[in-house]
């Protein structure tokens, strides 16, 4: 897929990012962080929860952030669903809960105590069987004065409902408490063997208020601004998509997505409406943010073009250059070019084919004299890029690497 042919779409978000850049390097001039295995890289991030976090973490490291929360959360304490879910379960105790999230389970006593029910619902939970999902939740249900029946070490909602099937769930009423993303085949296991399963919405997911930001990620993304795209939740992957689907993108976003653009999830289930799109994921093994940062600074580097070239070493990424180990910036237009020379190193590449490769390219091939001229000045060393005389331009691959890269 041509990366310019929505350069038109998100010209003005490319050179914000560029401006972002731009600052990022004044102020970081004498930071690691510019050296950090993330520098040259641009990642989305779709968070609405723990956004400021994740955003933080990525910038450390090196990365441009480009934030756009594809979902909102609704404040539990506004939420009359999850008051008439409390309310029914007070009316009606159940046997067991299923406490899945530690800030979900929080929240839900929070809410309940500012609708002045708090302790009878702190009262009735102490008798029932109260099952959390991992460390984090049992460390909840303990700060709430309560104490859980069991708890998977694992985190798994695998595991819990292998455990309910084995105490047998036949006429049994199991109280979950939902956290916004899909339990496939959790809720449908229970009620065929027999169990009455009760959702407690402890918050809901809706498409964030000012949707502008999501399109300019989803314009952005497209046009090729993005090196790698996080979701932590399954809803804001089914928003972003959705969304690109209202405006007519799907198809285009999925290529890239498809393509070029790492999709980095911070589980299984948070991937599951990509994947069914065909669009491969990356996960942590632990699903954590700080596990996820770290899958991005070792999926990201690993696919940097590097290349001796003019007796220098230059890693390509996505987004700037590395020169003998120093970053350099360099513009969307020039990224095109070099992207274009590399992918046949030492190879001349006509100057009508580099036209082609020019984000919203027209047809006066001088454009191509102007990039490549800020491409060399961006890079530092004039001499990587060799102009052959009525034929184009090729990168100054080192010999002894010419026979290596002949037959690529």
């Amino acid at each position: 897929m041509n990366r310019a042919c929505h350069a038109s779409l998100a010209g003005s978000d490319l050179r914000t990012i560029e401006q972002q850049r731009d600052e990022s390097r004044v102020d970081h001039m004498h930071d690691d962080a510019q050296h950090g295995p993330l520098a040259g890289f641009t990642v989305g991030v779709t968070a609405a929860r723990r956004a400021d976090e994740l955003g933080t973490l990525l910038r450390r490291r090196g990365a441009t952030v480009v934030h756009a929360p594809a979902l909102r959360i609704v404040p539990l304490a506004d939420d009359s669903e999850l008051l008439a879910a409390t309310k029914e379960l007070l009316d009606t105790v159940p046997d067991v809960v299923v406490a899945t999230t530690a800030i979900g389970f929080r929240g839900w006593i929070e809410a309940a105590d500012g609708w002045g029910i708090g302790e009878q619902l702190l009262d009735t939970l102490r008798g029932v069987e109260l099952l959390a999902r991992g460390p984090k939740v049992k460390g909840a249900v303990r700060a709430a004065g309560l104490t859980e029946t069991w708890s998977p070490a694992s985190e798994s909602m695998a595991e819990v409902l292998e455990r309910l099937l084995e105490e047998g769930v036949e006429g049994r009423r199991i109280a979950l408490q939902l956290h916004g993303e899909p339990l496939p085949g959790f809720v449908e296991s229970l009620r065929a063997a027999g169990g009455e399963v009760v959702g407690v919405p402890v918050y809901r997911w809706m498409p964030p208020e000012d949707i502008a930001p999501l399109d300019r990620l989803i314009d952005i993304t497209v046009a090729g601004g993005l090196d790698a795209l996080t979701f932590t939740s399954a809803p804001a992957a089914v928003s972003l998509l959705r969304r690109a689907g209202e405006r007519g993108l799907l198809n285009e976003l999925t290529a890239v997505l498809q393509g070029d653009v790492l999709s980095a999830c911070v589980g299984p289930v948070t991937a599951l409406p990509l994947q069914d799109r065909g669009i491969a994921t990356a996960q942590p093994e632990r699903f954590r943010l700080g596990p996820l940062v770290q899958l991005i600074c070792r999926e990201l580097p690993a696919r940097a073009r590097i290349l001796p070239v003019a007796g220098h070493r230059v890693e390509i990424r996505g987004h700037a250059v590395l020169v003998d180990d120093e970053l350099r910036a360099v513009p969307p237009a020039g990224m095109a070019l070099l992207h274009t020379l590399a992918r046949r190193p030492g190879w001349v590449v006509a100057r009508a084919d580099l036209l082609r490769a020019l984000p919203g390219s027209g047809t006066d091939e001088h454009a191509v004299e102007t990039a490549m001229a800020r491409l060399r000045t961006a890079l530092g060393v004039p001499r990587l890029i060799q102009t052959v005389v009525k034929r184009g331009y090729r990168l100054a691959l080192d010999p002894a690497s010419d026979a290596k890269y002949a037959d690529s």
